[in-house]
């Protein structure tokens, strides 16, 4: 039986399509955007919200002393939307063999004790530039190099605060594939055949 898969990736890295092919390659349900639907279902949030506050960090949800007497009765949006992820992260992996993408999703399902295959997708910020300008084309007054290390950084912080590991640290997957060097196509296939071979 196939592992589920989780797939975390830089920003620009090409992780998602990398994600969305491995799924169809393998007959295996796509979790994306249907995590935001049914987490903005639940939670009453709007979609932009989850979004946002749902695998990035600003840093705006920690604004308040977590050791004066009102903090325990606090929980900002973005906790209250983490807890919701996790339950549905948790009940699609629940069903099967699928492919997630990002949430925290490969150190949810590690806790959980569900059998899991941690994919990375990381590239140099060469090909990340390139690839952002191919698929959205030039935007005036947006310098795409500082937009990708924001993403990244708000991944890092959300990362490490809900798990206390570092995003992107290479130890906490069971692969680790550079798109830049590989291309997708073998990345895909890398992640397929190991999906395949995959121990229990």
């Amino acid at each position: 039986m196939l592992p589920v898969i989780s797939i975390s990736r830089e920003f620009g890295s090409g992780g998602h399509s990398i994600a969305s092919k491995v799924a169809e390659e393998l007959g295996v349900p796509f979790y994306d955007s249907e995590i935001v639907n049914r987490v903005a279902r639940e939670s009453g949030y709007a979609k932009d919200v989850i979004e946002r506050k749902g695998e990035d960090s600003t840093g705006d949800a920690w604004w308040f002393d977590i050791s004066s007497p009102s903090a325990q009765y606090f929980q900002s949006p973005q906790d209250e939307i983490f807890l919701i992820q996790q339950k549905v992260i948790l009940e699609c992996a629940g069903k099967g063999p699928c492919v997630i993408v990002g949430r925290c999703s490969d150190y949810i399902l590690k806790e959980a004790e569900i059998r899991n295959l941690s994919v990375l997708i990381h590239a140099d910020m060469e090909h990340r530039i390139a690839r952002i300008l191919n698929r959205y084309g030039e935007i005036q007054n947006v310098d795409v190099k500082k937009r990708i290390l924001k993403k990244d950084k708000q991944r890092r912080t959300y990362y490490k605060y809900y798990t206390d590991q570092t995003w992107g640290d290479y130890p906490n997957y069971d692969l680790s594939l550079d798109s830049g060097k590989l291309g997708e196509d073998l990345c895909v296939k890398t992640i397929v055949e190991t999906a395949k071979v995959f121990p229990y």
